[in-house]
């Protein structure tokens, strides 16, 4: 499997780099890709978003989009070992080829640092990129079980990253919390995008100003593409 990796220097890509957003991706499983140059989509992308006031958290709870780490796509791996598969180095499993025991990640996209991954004593987590009570907040609120159900497992909302700086992060947006590693901002940015194009979530005039101020740092930055269908199969609910 391809993993991403953090970095501006080390790149895997994971997705296919396009011109525009697709909104609904019937593909397989994928991540946000580094910058590979070449295009200026984010920044359209951003300018594109649709721009209202934040919602109330009112009846946000974790379990409006699932149980967590379902199996989405099928392939018999839950949605948090398929993300550490994907990302990490040095990978070991337990008996299988889905449960993840050990492996690094070098580096973490987030500090830059190679962080060490142990099942049960793990420094990683894995993030939603779009945070599940942002995406309540601006617009998630009022879907199906269905489609925050695939939000929640997409491998394009989804990063392997070092675990302190993620709950740093909490639920914020481009606005409130950017990585820590610069070199990572624009890839990270872009992701946000992407990801609020792909599902049609709104942004704040705060948010996307802080989005078009960290892509015009990076003019030719792609929006990453990709990942797994809006919709989840009709046997996932939510609580």
């Amino acid at each position: 499997m391809v993993r991403l990796r953090g970095g501006v220097a080390a790149v895997a890509l994971v997705l296919v780099a396009a011109t525009g957003c697709e909104l609904d991706n019937a593909g397989g499983s994928a991540g946000p890709p580094e910058n590979p140059g070449g295009g200026g989509d984010a920044f359209a992308a951003a300018e594109a978003l649709t721009v209202k006031g934040r919602a109330p958290k009112t009846d946000y709870d974790r379990s409006e989009f699932g149980s967590p780490w379902a199996d989405t796509d099928s392939n018999s791996c839950d949605t948090r070992d398929d993300i550490l598969k994907r990302d990490l180095d040095e990978v070991k499993f337990r008996d299988d080829d889905c449960t993840v025991v050990s492996g690094v990640l070098d580096p973490d996209p987030y500090t830059g640092e190679d962080v060490p991954y142990v099942r049960g004593r793990s420094k990683i987590d894995v993030d939603h990129i779009v945070a599940l009570s942002d995406a309540w907040q601006k617009g998630a609120q009022q879907w199906d079980d269905s489609k925050r159900i695939a939000l929640a497992n997409d491998p394009l909302n989804l990063l392997a990253v070092d675990s302190g700086t993620n709950r740093g992060k909490g639920d914020g947006d481009t606005a409130t919390w950017l990585p820590p590693n610069k070199a990572y901002r624009c890839t990270y940015v872009a992701a946000q995008v992407a990801v609020k194009a792909k599902y049609g979530l709104w942004v704040t005039t705060a948010e996307q100003d802080a989005m078009k101020r960290v892509l015009t740092t990076c003019p030719e930055q792609k929006l990453p593409t990709g990942g797994n269908p809006t919709k989840a199969p009709a046997r996932f609910h939510a609580d």
